[in-house]
């Protein structure tokens, strides 16, 4: 989310660096989800894309959100423009994680859609009106704030500072922005996975099962997930999702940096 952009300027960029990241990692948020619920995995890929496009436009949406409401928040504190100061890391952050819960409100029930299609199979339609009551569309939404606001703070914001910090305490060994990227994308998504994982666990969990045979609500969940494996049950799948977070925070940092330009030339001038 650059200050240099409008909202929905930034929101075309959000739209378009999410859609980017699911089409090339939606196998590893498969295996991710499966690993969670305790169901087998498979390598075939008309299973691994399966809530593909319910994940396209969640990631598009989510991702058009966060950029848009981080870029807001950044301008309204900074005044934006060219002279506008340089954020301080809590200022960052804030913003990170105000965009990340706001765009669960869209990403959580499709997030639902798609998970529901990965356990049972068929098409998006069918399963939109098999899940279509108020019980079901919020399910998991607590989860799935926390982790949100968690995960926008660790790729829109935790970036960013490690690159500045590496670059001016370390100038011989950190000289270009792309050098950089990669130990600030490693912290970014170490910080984004394992602070969130036991949220999307739970959150997973519950969604898997909109028939509520084995998971209630989200406390009860969570009770019935440490019942089952103690503290690691919460980590479940947290290898596949700590694999596809450090790829795409330096995707998304790197996408970024690139589309907006691509994009909006005159606005990078």
């Amino acid at each position: 989310m650059s200050t240099k952009l409008n909202e929905l300027e930034n929101a075309t960029v959000g739209m378009t660096v999410g859609v980017i990241e699911v089409l090339c990692l939606q196998p590893l948020n498969y295996a991710k989800n499966m690993a969670q619920q305790g169901q087998p995995l498979t390598m075939d890929p008309r299973k691994l894309y399966r809530g593909v496009g319910a994940n396209c436009v969640n990631m598009g949406s989510c991702t058009m959100i966060q950029f848009a409401t981080g870029g807001a928040l950044k301008k309204s504190i900074t005044g934006g423009g060219p002279n506008a100061r340089p954020l301080k890391a809590y200022e960052e952050m804030g913003c990170g994680i105000i965009a990340g819960v706001l765009s669960a409100t869209v990403g959580s029930p499709l997030e639902l859609i798609m998970i529901q299609q990965q356990r049972k199979g068929g098409n998006t339609m069918d399963t939109i009106k098999s899940i279509a009551n108020p019980a079901n569309i919020g399910r998991g939404f607590i989860g799935a704030a926390v982790r949100e606001g968690l995960w926008t703070c660790g790729y829109l914001s935790i970036p960013p500072i490690v690159r500045s910090n590496l670059m001016t305490s370390f100038p011989d060994t950190f000289d270009t922005q792309a050098k950089a990227r990669v130990p600030a994308a490693l912290l970014g998504g170490l910080f984004a996975c394992y602070l969130t994982h036991p949220f999307d666990t739970v959150k997973t969990c519950m969604q898997g099962d909109i028939e509520r045979k084995t998971y209630k609500g989200f406390l009860d969940t969570a009770k019935a997930v440490h019942g089952e494996s103690g503290i690691p049950g919460f980590y479940r799948g947290a290898t596949f999702r700590y694999g596809r977070m450090v790829i795409a925070v330096g995707m998304m940092d790197f996408l970024q940096t690139m589309i907006g330009p691509l994009l909006y030339p005159a606005k990078f001038a």
